[in-house]
């Protein structure tokens, strides 16, 4: 049957919802009796509370509850000491907001204060090898680098990222016979129904969880954070529902960030530019309460055919709340220190900075010994360069001026694991003709709504308008996480299966039935089109085989998952981004001009919704280059910009002229629909092409990010 719905650019089909102020967002939800909860954060980043004093708080008009004793929650942190500054120490319940905003700024408390470390550079921390970054070799790294003909040696840093999405947390909590549901901005919903069952000590089987739609997340609604939990305690305790939404600082304060880093990274190359040695040590900050770690070292031992790598990962354990994931987990910091080496290492040898990745593409995955499932980046170099224009590129730094300002161009590999995981779908089709496929996943903005609804169509044989994809609630089919460039993959691959499966089911009744046109005919003959059933000019449809069963609807529920194929095959997506900058030497300033990137990434669903996942990558990259970074007041744990007028973040002005282009490509060994992950690698190589474009331009290798003026003057 030929492809109708799939690569075919649509619209989102929530989008006249969305604009029009209809989509219902989880703090926007009408509830009988509902409540308002407001957390009271703590002031110290590590001790306990001696006192607390909530008596003038309940003397203000409205408010009815103020929870302090947090004891038999089970939450991610301690709950009898502090160990971060903004810990919640109190909840306050009114009858409004104001009352309960009001409230919890009269709740008062003292501290037994700890000596506290919230600056992970401190020198008396020790640091900590975390179990699931064990160190890695091959070959003689130290004796490769020890003897390369040219060698390049950096020493990096990244500041600590807050996520800032448009919608605050929020989360409303209603109990109903010993039941409880959530309406929550998560991009989990059956995380977040595991972790709150475990946080209260109930069934899991007794919460459900409502997200249908999200104002974006980046990471920040992976993990269940207190707000939820506490949300869920105070309806049990109140016995009515109770709403909380974080402010924005206290979105800074509960929630995780992308950790600041440090790196050094060593390349040692031939002169013919051959790279034979690479040495990346690299450290982030963490929690003591809790370990986490990205996957920084991924790229450094896999991106290039290096016959002498080493990478040693280590956590500084600081008194914090704990890092999360933020878009590009780990692997954009990575590819920062990787890229920009790589950058340096061109301009030591004198070679094409795209040249040079070329001499140094592998075979296989060296880590793995495996062979890749689809390689194209070589591809992406060439139609990224064709189209950016690279050949006009100056290889002198600083030659290439525009009046006052100095123009440079940069380029940088991106590149992505392929993550897929298992999932479940049901598919139904009505006795109308229409279908449905359910999934407990999310869409927090990439067009999960859409793009699935296109692959299912296509696998039953029907026009996209006759499909609606139903995500967003916990008691659907099984989904992973709605992050981690898996959504497409798992939640795709499991709909496409499913279908395919309800298609089959309808084909073998139709085939069976004494009455159908097609009685006797070989299934495997039968096509189905616009849902109609069709093999050697006889013809049968959805609608009619429903109707002769006397039924109102059939469905099927149907699983999907990777099984073995990660230890056959290595599978990743790539991409290679090239951007030009503009330098005002007399004030510093950088303004990105363009940037253009090219991607392998397998099967196209929604060519209109990939574009604008690159584009929000890319913009994505231009605030971890240029302006993102959270400041800690180091007295007491207190981030100092912890609103969107003091954390800088990209807007339309710094955004000129993005575009990107997609490799012609398929990756069926990894998944069904041939599809690699997008949301992910669309930010990876942005940072690094940026600043490669400012050395181009200045001459000067600034390895901190974000960029920031005085670095440049």
């Amino acid at each position: 049957m030929a492809t109708t719905a799939v690569g075919q650019p649509l619209s989102r089909v929530d989008a006249r919802r969305k604009v029009t102020g209809t989509a219902t967002y989880s703090a926007e939800h009408r509830i009988e009796g509902l409540l308002y909860g407001v957390i009271v954060n703590g002031t110290v980043a590590r001790g306990t509370v001696s006192r607390i004093s909530v008596d003038a708080a309940l003397a203000h008009p409205g408010v009815l509850r103020v929870l302090t004793d947090f004891g038999k929650l089970q939450l991610a942190h301690p709950v009898d000491r502090l160990a971060f500054y903004g810990q919640p120490i109190a909840v306050v319940v009114a009858e409004t907001l104001e009352a309960a905003t009001h409230g919890a700024s009269l709740v008062e408390a003292t501290y037994e204060r700890q000596d506290a470390v919230t600056d992970f550079d401190d020198p008396d921390i020790p640091l900590q090898t975390p179990e699931d970054e064990p160190d890695y070799s091959r070959g003689d790294p130290a004796g490769a680098l020890a003897s390369a003909q040219v060698k390049v040696d950096l020493e990096l840093t990244s500041a600590r990222e807050n996520h800032n999405p448009i919608e605050l947390p929020s989360t409303i909590a209603r109990w109903q016979d010993g039941r409880l549901t959530l309406w929550d901005k998560t991009q989990w919903s059956q995380g977040a129904a595991r972790t709150v069952a475990g946080a209260l000590g109930i069934a899991v089987t007794d919460v459900r969880v409502h997200n249908e739609f999200l104002g974006g997340g980046f990471g920040s609604g992976i993990q269940t954070y207190d707000h939820v939990v506490l949300a869920a305690f105070a309806a049990r305790e109140v016995n009515r529902p109770v709403k909380v939404v974080l402010t924005r600082r206290q979105f800074y304060y509960g929630t995780g960030f992308r950790p600041a880093s440090r790196h050094r990274m060593a390349l040692g190359s031939t002169a013919a530019g051959r790279v034979s040695a690479l040495v990346y040590e690299v450290r982030i900050e963490n929690a003591r309460y809790r370990t986490y770690t990205d996957g920084l070292t991924d790229l450094p031992k896999f991106l290039y055919g290096v016959p002498n790598t080493s990478t040693a990962y280590r956590i500084t354990p600081i008194d914090v709340h704990s890092p999360a994931s933020m878009r590009g987990p780990g692997v954009v910091l990575g590819n920062f220190a990787l890229e920009t080496a790589m950058d340096q290492l061109a301009h030591e040898l004198a070679v094409d900075p795209v040249e040079l990745r070329l001499r140094n593409e592998p075979t296989q995955d060296e880590v793995s010994q495996l062979p890749f499932s689809t390689r194209k980046l070589r591809e992406c170099y060439e139609t990224g360069a064709r189209r950016f224009g690279w050949s006009r590129r100056r290889a002198k730094p600083g030659s290439r001026t525009d009046g006052d300002l100095l123009i440079g161009m940069g380029m940088a590999t991106a590149s992505y694991h392929n993550n897929r995981r298992d999932s479940s779908a049901r598919a139904r089709i009505h006795a109308d003709g229409t279908a449905e496929v359910f999934a407990a996943s999310a869409d927090m903005g990439p067009g999960t709504t859409t793009s699935v609804m296109q692959v299912a169509a296509d696998a039953l044989g029907l026009p996209a308008s006759a499909v609606t994809f139903r995500l967003g609630d916990s008691s659907y089919p099984t989904a992973p996480l709605h992050a981690a460039a898996c959504t497409m993959a798992s939640v795709g691959s499991a709909a496409h299966t499913t279908c395919h499966a309800l298609k089959a089911e309808f084909i073998r009744r139709a085939v069976a039935d004494p009455n159908s046109p097609l009685h006797g005919a070989n299934p495997a003959d039968v096509q189905v089109r616009d849902g109609q059933l069709e093999t050697s000019g006889a013809r049968d449809t959805y609608r009619d085989i429903l109707r002769r069963a006397g039924l109102p609807s059939l469905d099927i529920t149907g699983n999907w998952g990777p099984g073995d194929a990660d230890s056959r095959i290595s599978t990743y997506g790539y991409g290679a981004v090239f951007a030009e900058v503009s330098v005002d030497p007399l004030l510093g300033l950088v303004r990105v001009r363009r940037i253009f990137a090219a991607y392998d990434v397998g099967r196209v669903i929604s060519p209109k919704l990939a574009h604008s996942q690159a584009i929000g990558g890319m913009v994505g990259g231009i605030g971890m280059a240029l302006l993102e970074g959270t400041v800690t007041d180091h007295r007491d744990g207190r981030i100092v910009n912890a609103s969107l007028a003091d954390y800088l973040v990209p807007v339309n002005a710094d955004v000129l002229d993005l575009d990107a282009a997609f490799i012609n490509t398929e990756d069926p060994q990894a998944d069904p629909i041939g599809v690699k992950g997008l949301g992910e690698i669309t930010i990876v190589g942005v940072a690094p092409a940026i600043g490669n474009a400012v050395f181009n331009a200045t001459g000067k290798r600034l390895t901190d990010l974000p960029i920031r003026p005085e670095a440049l003057l």
